[in-house]
């Protein structure tokens, strides 16, 4: 099982105010804050990967499509909790690259909407049951 996982980002005030909103949506809960860092948890106790994002100390562009972090998938409960993903998402202007939909190619069932956060990271949250 992974514990955690740390992702550099360029701006970590603008990561604060991206996923301090975002996380419970995804079942997570603030785990601490420091000058360098800000980590979140599994909410209420629940097994899971940690995710930690700490201050970048060196220049660079992140890309997908370079050796590293490809993107983020989040296990959410229900379709429901996708779509209130995708709303907050469009609420606060982020980029949706796909908005909630099936995805046959993968094991069924799958139903999962991607975005971009500030930084270009693709992040995902994905549903594995038929239910609402």
């Amino acid at each position: 099982m992974l514990g955690h996982l740390g992702v550099n980002v360029p701006d970590l005030e603008r990561a604060a105010a991206s996923y301090g909103p975002l996380m419970p949506l995804l079942g997570y809960e603030p785990f601490f804050t420091t000058e360098d860092a800000l980590a979140f948890m599994p909410a209420g106790g629940k097994r899971g990967a940690y995710l930690f994002l700490y201050r970048a100390t060196e220049e660079g562009a992140y890309t997908r499509e370079r050796t590293g972090l490809q993107h983020l998938a989040f296990t959410v409960p229900t379709r429901g909790a996708v779509h209130e993903v995708h709303r907050h998402v469009t609420r606060v202007g982020g980029t949706v690259l796909h908005p909630p939909r099936e995805w046959p190619q993968y094991p069924p069932p799958y139903f999962a909407t991607f975005w971009l956060d500030p930084f270009g990271i693709m992040l995902e949250a994905v549903c594995h049951h038929d239910r609402d």
